[in-house]
Protein backbone atom coordinates (compact mmCIF):
# COMPACT_ATOMS: atom_id res chain seq x y z
CA UNK A 1 0.00 0.00 0.00
CA UNK A 2 3.02 2.09 -0.44
CA UNK A 3 2.34 5.99 -1.62
CA UNK A 4 -1.30 5.44 -1.96
CA UNK A 5 -3.14 7.96 0.41
CA UNK A 6 -6.63 6.83 0.83
CA UNK A 7 -8.32 9.76 2.62
CA UNK A 8 -7.74 11.19 -1.37
CA UNK A 9 -10.22 8.29 -2.99
CA UNK A 10 -12.85 11.15 -3.05
CA UNK A 11 -10.78 12.86 -4.62
CA UNK A 12 -9.55 10.31 -7.33
CA UNK A 13 -12.99 9.70 -8.49
CA UNK A 14 -13.73 13.12 -9.78
CA UNK A 15 -10.27 13.06 -11.24
CA UNK A 16 -11.41 9.98 -13.01
CA UNK A 17 -14.68 11.04 -14.00
CA UNK A 18 -12.54 14.23 -15.99
CA UNK A 19 -10.23 11.92 -17.12
CA UNK A 20 -13.33 9.41 -18.23
CA UNK A 21 -15.56 12.01 -20.44
CA UNK A 22 -12.29 13.58 -22.26
CA UNK A 23 -11.08 9.74 -23.17
CA UNK A 24 -14.95 9.28 -24.67
CA UNK A 25 -14.74 11.93 -26.58
CA UNK A 26 -11.62 10.79 -28.46
CA UNK A 27 -13.18 7.13 -28.92
CA UNK A 28 -16.47 8.42 -30.19
CA UNK A 29 -15.13 10.53 -32.37
CA UNK A 30 -15.95 14.02 -31.28
CA UNK A 31 -12.44 14.82 -30.48
CA UNK A 32 -10.24 14.40 -33.68
CA UNK A 33 -6.85 12.03 -33.07
CA UNK A 34 -3.77 12.31 -36.74
CA UNK A 35 -2.64 10.02 -38.42
CA UNK A 36 0.36 10.42 -40.47
CA UNK A 37 1.88 9.42 -43.41
CA UNK A 38 5.52 8.46 -41.83
CA UNK A 39 6.19 6.00 -39.16
CA UNK A 40 5.07 7.35 -34.87
CA UNK A 41 6.32 5.59 -32.29
CA UNK A 42 5.03 6.68 -28.80
CA UNK A 43 6.34 5.63 -25.41
CA UNK A 44 4.98 6.66 -22.44
CA UNK A 45 3.05 5.26 -19.53
CA UNK A 46 -0.33 5.48 -17.36
CA UNK A 47 1.79 6.31 -13.88
CA UNK A 48 3.22 9.47 -12.79
CA UNK A 49 7.11 8.53 -13.75
CA UNK A 50 9.63 5.98 -12.49
CA UNK A 51 9.10 3.84 -15.71
CA UNK A 52 11.70 3.89 -17.38
CA UNK A 53 10.71 5.90 -20.99
CA UNK A 54 13.99 7.39 -21.41
CA UNK A 55 16.13 4.24 -21.39
CA UNK A 56 13.39 2.59 -23.41
CA UNK A 57 13.35 5.42 -26.12
CA UNK A 58 17.04 5.71 -26.42
CA UNK A 59 16.98 1.93 -26.82
CA UNK A 60 14.89 2.72 -30.07
CA UNK A 61 17.15 5.30 -31.01
CA UNK A 62 19.75 3.17 -31.09
CA UNK A 63 17.92 0.42 -32.44
CA UNK A 64 16.88 2.66 -35.13
CA UNK A 65 19.43 5.63 -35.89
CA UNK A 66 21.71 3.58 -38.30
CA UNK A 67 19.01 2.84 -40.75
CA UNK A 68 16.61 5.95 -41.02
CA UNK A 69 16.75 9.69 -39.89
CA UNK A 70 14.93 9.72 -36.58
CA UNK A 71 13.67 12.85 -34.32
CA UNK A 72 12.55 12.64 -30.90
CA UNK A 73 9.60 15.29 -29.82
CA UNK A 74 9.22 16.08 -26.14
CA UNK A 75 7.00 17.77 -24.16
CA UNK A 76 10.28 19.22 -22.76
CA UNK A 77 8.90 18.82 -19.16
CA UNK A 78 9.63 21.90 -16.71
CA UNK A 79 12.13 24.02 -19.37
CA UNK A 80 12.05 27.75 -18.83
CA UNK A 81 10.40 27.99 -22.55
CA UNK A 82 7.33 27.44 -24.41
CA UNK A 83 6.42 26.48 -28.01
CA UNK A 84 8.36 24.71 -30.53
CA UNK A 85 11.79 24.65 -29.95
CA UNK A 86 14.50 22.12 -32.13
CA UNK A 87 17.58 21.11 -30.03
CA UNK A 88 20.82 22.90 -31.37
CA UNK A 89 24.14 23.38 -29.85
CA UNK A 90 23.30 25.88 -28.38
CA UNK A 91 20.81 24.18 -26.08
CA UNK A 92 20.53 23.17 -21.91
CA UNK A 93 18.27 21.73 -19.99
CA UNK A 94 16.56 24.80 -18.85
CA UNK A 95 15.74 25.74 -22.80
CA UNK A 96 14.49 21.94 -24.05
CA UNK A 97 14.39 19.81 -20.73
CA UNK A 98 16.31 17.28 -18.75
CA UNK A 99 15.53 14.42 -20.70
CA UNK A 100 15.62 16.13 -24.07
CA UNK A 101 18.99 17.44 -23.55
CA UNK A 102 20.52 14.45 -21.72
CA UNK A 103 19.51 12.55 -25.00
CA UNK A 104 20.34 15.42 -27.37
CA UNK A 105 24.10 14.57 -25.75
CA UNK A 106 24.02 10.89 -26.30
CA UNK A 107 22.52 11.20 -29.78
CA UNK A 108 23.93 14.25 -31.19
CA UNK A 109 23.26 13.68 -34.68
CA UNK A 110 19.33 12.68 -34.14
CA UNK A 111 16.80 15.10 -34.18
CA UNK A 112 15.67 16.41 -30.86
CA UNK A 113 12.74 18.81 -30.97
CA UNK A 114 9.91 20.13 -27.82
CA UNK A 115 6.53 20.98 -27.96
CA UNK A 116 3.73 20.66 -25.63
CA UNK A 117 1.24 20.39 -28.72
CA UNK A 118 2.58 16.97 -30.52
CA UNK A 119 0.88 18.01 -33.64
CA UNK A 120 2.52 21.16 -34.13
CA UNK A 121 5.37 19.69 -32.95
CA UNK A 122 4.81 16.85 -35.69
CA UNK A 123 4.21 19.57 -38.07
CA UNK A 124 7.04 21.73 -37.78
CA UNK A 125 9.20 18.50 -38.16
CA UNK A 126 7.83 17.62 -40.67
CA UNK A 127 8.43 20.91 -42.77
CA UNK A 128 12.16 20.65 -41.93
CA UNK A 129 14.05 20.60 -45.51
CA UNK A 130 14.05 17.80 -47.17
CA UNK A 131 17.95 16.20 -46.28
CA UNK A 132 16.83 17.18 -42.74
CA UNK A 133 12.90 15.86 -42.19
CA UNK A 134 13.00 12.77 -40.18
CA UNK A 135 11.65 9.55 -41.59
CA UNK A 136 10.08 8.36 -37.76
CA UNK A 137 9.25 10.48 -35.40
CA UNK A 138 9.55 8.97 -31.83
CA UNK A 139 7.13 10.43 -28.85
CA UNK A 140 8.42 10.89 -25.35
CA UNK A 141 5.96 10.47 -22.59
CA UNK A 142 2.71 10.98 -24.83
CA UNK A 143 0.75 8.24 -24.35
CA UNK A 144 -2.07 10.59 -22.87
CA UNK A 145 -1.73 12.95 -26.12
CA UNK A 146 -4.42 11.23 -28.00
CA UNK A 147 -4.45 14.18 -30.24
CA UNK A 148 -2.07 12.45 -32.46
CA UNK A 149 -3.03 8.69 -32.93
CA UNK A 150 0.32 6.59 -33.45
CA UNK A 151 1.18 3.79 -35.57
CA UNK A 152 2.63 1.94 -32.80
CA UNK A 153 1.53 2.99 -29.02
CA UNK A 154 4.28 1.52 -26.40
CA UNK A 155 2.53 1.26 -22.92
CA UNK A 156 5.30 0.79 -20.16
CA UNK A 157 4.94 -0.53 -16.50
CA UNK A 158 7.08 -1.10 -13.61
CA UNK A 159 7.23 -4.53 -12.27
CA UNK A 160 7.26 -3.12 -8.41
CA UNK A 161 3.82 -1.39 -9.19
CA UNK A 162 1.45 -3.00 -11.18
CA UNK A 163 -0.95 -1.13 -12.28
CA UNK A 164 -3.95 -3.15 -11.75
CA UNK A 165 -2.68 -2.44 -7.54
CA UNK A 166 -2.55 1.29 -8.05
CA UNK A 167 -5.48 4.02 -7.61
CA UNK A 168 -6.17 7.06 -9.93
CA UNK A 169 -4.24 10.47 -8.88
CA UNK A 170 -3.90 11.78 -6.16
CA UNK A 171 -4.37 8.67 -4.23
CA UNK A 172 -2.45 6.94 -6.16
CA UNK A 173 -0.12 7.31 -9.23
CA UNK A 174 -2.40 6.55 -12.31
CA UNK A 175 -2.83 9.11 -14.74
CA UNK A 176 -6.21 7.01 -16.03
CA UNK A 177 -7.70 3.80 -15.53
CA UNK A 178 -5.46 0.50 -15.76
CA UNK A 179 -8.29 -0.48 -18.21
CA UNK A 180 -6.78 2.44 -20.44
CA UNK A 181 -3.73 -0.30 -21.02
CA UNK A 182 -5.64 -1.29 -24.76
CA UNK A 183 -5.19 1.27 -26.32
CA UNK A 184 -1.42 0.14 -26.64
CA UNK A 185 0.22 -2.28 -29.29
CA UNK A 186 3.00 -2.79 -27.03
CA UNK A 187 3.47 -2.95 -23.40
CA UNK A 188 6.73 -3.72 -21.19
CA UNK A 189 6.97 -4.33 -18.19
CA UNK A 190 10.13 -2.31 -17.11
CA UNK A 191 12.83 -2.97 -13.70
CA UNK A 192 12.34 -6.34 -13.33
CA UNK A 193 14.42 -8.40 -11.05
CA UNK A 194 17.23 -9.86 -12.34
CA UNK A 195 16.16 -13.40 -10.31
CA UNK A 196 12.87 -13.26 -11.40
CA UNK A 197 11.43 -16.78 -11.94
CA UNK A 198 9.26 -17.70 -15.24
CA UNK A 199 6.35 -18.20 -12.50
CA UNK A 200 6.47 -14.59 -11.36
CA UNK A 201 6.19 -13.75 -15.04
CA UNK A 202 3.52 -16.05 -15.64
CA UNK A 203 1.56 -13.86 -12.84
CA UNK A 204 2.45 -10.54 -14.05
CA UNK A 205 1.14 -11.72 -17.33
CA UNK A 206 -1.99 -13.23 -15.80
CA UNK A 207 -2.58 -9.94 -14.07
CA UNK A 208 -2.28 -7.53 -16.94
CA UNK A 209 -4.53 -10.10 -19.07
CA UNK A 210 -4.00 -8.58 -22.37
CA UNK A 211 -5.76 -9.08 -25.88
CA UNK A 212 -4.07 -10.67 -28.43
CA UNK A 213 -3.62 -7.87 -30.48
CA UNK A 214 -1.24 -6.52 -27.47
CA UNK A 215 2.55 -7.82 -27.50
CA UNK A 216 3.58 -8.14 -24.35
CA UNK A 217 7.98 -7.96 -23.44
CA UNK A 218 9.82 -7.73 -19.86
CA UNK A 219 12.79 -5.64 -19.64
CA UNK A 220 15.13 -4.62 -16.52
CA UNK A 221 18.08 -1.68 -16.23
CA UNK A 222 21.70 -2.79 -16.92
CA UNK A 223 24.01 0.07 -15.33
CA UNK A 224 27.20 0.70 -17.28
CA UNK A 225 30.53 2.35 -15.98
CA UNK A 226 30.31 5.71 -14.39
CA UNK A 227 31.92 8.65 -16.32
CA UNK A 228 32.84 12.30 -14.83
CA UNK A 229 30.14 14.66 -15.82
CA UNK A 230 32.99 17.04 -15.88
CA UNK A 231 35.82 15.75 -17.51
CA UNK A 232 37.68 18.90 -18.14
CA UNK A 233 37.94 19.30 -14.51
CA UNK A 234 40.22 15.76 -14.22
CA UNK A 235 43.87 16.58 -13.56
CA UNK A 236 44.54 13.09 -14.62
CA UNK A 237 42.11 11.19 -17.00
CA UNK A 238 41.53 7.51 -16.21
CA UNK A 239 38.37 4.94 -15.53
CA UNK A 240 37.05 5.46 -12.24
CA UNK A 241 36.41 2.29 -10.85
CA UNK A 242 33.81 1.49 -7.50
CA UNK A 243 35.51 -0.65 -4.65
CA UNK A 244 34.36 -2.04 -1.59
CA UNK A 245 36.42 0.58 0.01
CA UNK A 246 35.16 3.72 -2.03
CA UNK A 247 32.49 6.20 -0.11
CA UNK A 248 29.78 7.49 -2.45
CA UNK A 249 26.97 10.13 -2.19
CA UNK A 250 24.22 9.34 -4.18
CA UNK A 251 22.19 12.46 -5.17
CA UNK A 252 19.18 11.68 -7.50
CA UNK A 253 16.18 13.76 -8.50
CA UNK A 254 14.17 11.24 -9.87
CA UNK A 255 10.68 8.94 -8.79
CA UNK A 256 13.14 6.37 -6.63
CA UNK A 257 16.13 5.17 -6.46
CA UNK A 258 15.73 1.85 -4.59
CA UNK A 259 17.19 -0.13 -7.61
CA UNK A 260 20.40 2.35 -8.00
CA UNK A 261 20.47 2.22 -4.31
CA UNK A 262 20.46 -1.45 -3.92
CA UNK A 263 23.12 -1.69 -7.34
CA UNK A 264 25.29 0.61 -5.75
CA UNK A 265 25.74 -1.62 -2.71
CA UNK A 266 26.71 -4.75 -4.06
CA UNK A 267 29.84 -3.08 -4.58
CA UNK A 268 30.20 -0.67 -0.99
CA UNK A 269 27.99 -0.68 1.70
CA UNK A 270 29.39 2.91 2.11
CA UNK A 271 27.28 4.46 0.29
CA UNK A 272 24.84 7.98 1.67
CA UNK A 273 21.85 8.80 -0.79
CA UNK A 274 20.06 12.43 -0.89
CA UNK A 275 16.91 12.27 -2.90
CA UNK A 276 15.49 15.61 -4.29
CA UNK A 277 11.73 15.16 -6.54
CA UNK A 278 11.79 14.11 -9.39
CA UNK A 279 13.39 16.66 -12.36
CA UNK A 280 14.72 18.74 -9.56
CA UNK A 281 16.53 21.79 -10.10
CA UNK A 282 19.57 22.27 -7.99
CA UNK A 283 19.55 25.55 -6.06
CA UNK A 284 22.71 27.31 -4.21
CA UNK A 285 21.28 25.90 -0.95
CA UNK A 286 20.94 22.36 -2.23
CA UNK A 287 24.46 22.34 -3.44
CA UNK A 288 25.78 23.72 -0.23
CA UNK A 289 24.02 21.05 1.67
CA UNK A 290 25.72 18.43 -1.32
CA UNK A 291 28.86 19.42 -0.22
CA UNK A 292 28.47 19.79 3.24
CA UNK A 293 27.55 15.97 3.13
CA UNK A 294 30.41 15.69 1.14
CA UNK A 295 33.16 17.13 3.11
CA UNK A 296 31.42 15.09 5.75
CA UNK A 297 33.03 11.60 3.98
CA UNK A 298 36.16 11.31 5.78
CA UNK A 299 38.61 9.06 3.29
CA UNK A 300 40.22 9.75 0.28
CA UNK A 301 38.45 7.39 -2.08
CA UNK A 302 34.85 8.97 -2.31
CA UNK A 303 32.73 10.62 -5.40
CA UNK A 304 29.11 11.91 -5.84
CA UNK A 305 27.30 9.97 -7.92
CA UNK A 306 24.27 11.19 -10.25
CA UNK A 307 22.00 9.88 -12.68
CA UNK A 308 22.70 10.91 -16.18
CA UNK A 309 18.97 12.86 -15.59
CA UNK A 310 20.36 14.72 -13.08
CA UNK A 311 23.64 15.10 -14.48
CA UNK A 312 21.95 16.74 -17.24
CA UNK A 313 20.74 19.49 -14.48
CA UNK A 314 24.08 20.13 -13.56
CA UNK A 315 26.21 20.15 -16.65
CA UNK A 316 24.98 24.25 -16.78
CA UNK A 317 24.74 24.82 -13.06
CA UNK A 318 26.43 28.04 -11.67
CA UNK A 319 25.94 26.85 -8.03
CA UNK A 320 28.17 24.16 -8.96
CA UNK A 321 31.67 24.75 -7.05
CA UNK A 322 35.16 23.76 -8.94
CA UNK A 323 36.11 21.99 -5.88
CA UNK A 324 32.84 19.74 -6.30
CA UNK A 325 33.26 18.84 -10.28
CA UNK A 326 36.53 16.73 -10.18
CA UNK A 327 34.43 14.83 -7.70
CA UNK A 328 30.64 14.25 -9.77
CA UNK A 329 30.25 11.39 -11.73
CA UNK A 330 26.86 9.51 -13.69
CA UNK A 331 26.10 6.42 -14.17
CA UNK A 332 24.47 5.32 -17.64
CA UNK A 333 21.06 2.81 -17.79
CA UNK A 334 20.53 0.67 -20.55
CA UNK A 335 17.49 -2.16 -21.07
CA UNK A 336 17.56 -5.34 -21.29
CA UNK A 337 14.95 -7.23 -22.62
CA UNK A 338 14.51 -11.11 -20.80
CA UNK A 339 13.05 -14.14 -22.13
CA UNK A 340 15.26 -14.03 -25.18
CA UNK A 341 12.71 -11.25 -26.50
CA UNK A 342 15.12 -8.96 -27.70
CA UNK A 343 15.26 -10.11 -31.62
CA UNK A 344 11.22 -10.44 -31.38
CA UNK A 345 10.94 -6.78 -30.21
CA UNK A 346 13.69 -5.56 -32.42
CA UNK A 347 11.20 -7.36 -35.63
CA UNK A 348 8.01 -5.91 -34.42
CA UNK A 349 9.59 -2.05 -34.75
CA UNK A 350 11.96 -2.68 -37.62
CA UNK A 351 8.95 -4.57 -39.45
CA UNK A 352 6.68 -1.59 -39.03
CA UNK A 353 8.71 1.11 -39.84
CA UNK A 354 9.93 -1.14 -42.81
CA UNK A 355 5.89 -1.35 -44.50
CA UNK A 356 5.24 2.33 -43.67
CA UNK A 357 8.41 3.73 -44.72
CA UNK A 358 7.33 2.12 -47.89
CA UNK A 359 4.23 3.47 -48.14
CA UNK A 360 5.21 6.66 -47.53
CA UNK A 361 7.89 6.77 -50.19
CA UNK A 362 5.10 5.96 -52.73
CA UNK A 363 2.69 8.42 -51.52
CA UNK A 364 5.46 10.77 -51.74
CA UNK A 365 6.33 10.15 -55.35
Amino acid sequence: MKNKKFFLLPLSFFYGIGVGVRNWLFDAGILRSQKYEIPVISVGNITVGGTGKTPHAEYLLSLLEPLYKIALLSRGYKRKTENFILADNTSSCLTIGDEAFQIKQKYPNILVAVDKDRRNGIKQLLNLPEETRPEIIILDDAYQHRYVNPGINILLINYNRLISCDFLLPAGRLREPARNKDRANIVIVTKCPEKAKPMDFRIVMKNLNLYPYQNLYFTKYIYGDIKPVFPAKLSVKKTYSITPKTNILLVTGIVSNDDLLQYLQSFTQKVCAVKYPDHHYFNDNDLQNITRKFDELCCDDKIILVTEKDAARLMDNPHVSSDLKPYIYSIPIKVSFLLEQEKTFNHQILDYVRKNQTNHRIFAR
